[in-house]
């Protein structure tokens, strides 16, 4: 299963390049696993040192998730709109990591998700 998701995540790093031209080279990503009550205050998935992350991808595994389970991705838009998504099993959030910024809210129960990166080469000097 974790190889057909890098897969995909590939098929997805290609399209974002034709698309987009982002110059996306690699991907990197982990399972992140919150408890009840946990979250994640608000900010951006880049560094201030590191501007290699481009596109963040959430992919959540939580089967029969319900909205009062809380636990939503809050994104904060333009215009101080805010936009909450539920950590549905099986929907995918796709994002510009530097210039969305978002926090993850407290659930009442565990809450899993796969959160990945794709990158771009750093500006690093020769």
């Amino acid at each position: 299963v974790c190889d057909r998701y890098l897969e995909l995540m590939d098929s997805l790093r290609l399209a974002l390049n034709r698309g987009l031209f982002l110059g996306l080279e690699d991907y990197e990503s982990h399972f992140a696993l919150y408890p009840p009550g946990a979250f994640y205050r608000k900010h951006v998935d880049r560094f201030r040192d590191d501007d290699r992350r481009m596109v963040s991808a959430v992919l959540y595994l939580n089967q029969a998730w319900l909205p009062e389970h809380g636990g939503q991705l809050r994104m904060y838009l333009k215009d101080e709109v805010q936009y909450d998504v539920q950590p549905t099993g099986g929907c995918l959030v796709v994002f510009l990591s530097g210039e969305i910024p978002h926090e993850v809210m407290p659930s009442t129960r565990e809450r899993l998700s796969l959160t990945g990166w794709f990158r771009r080469r750093g500006n690093e000097p020769f």
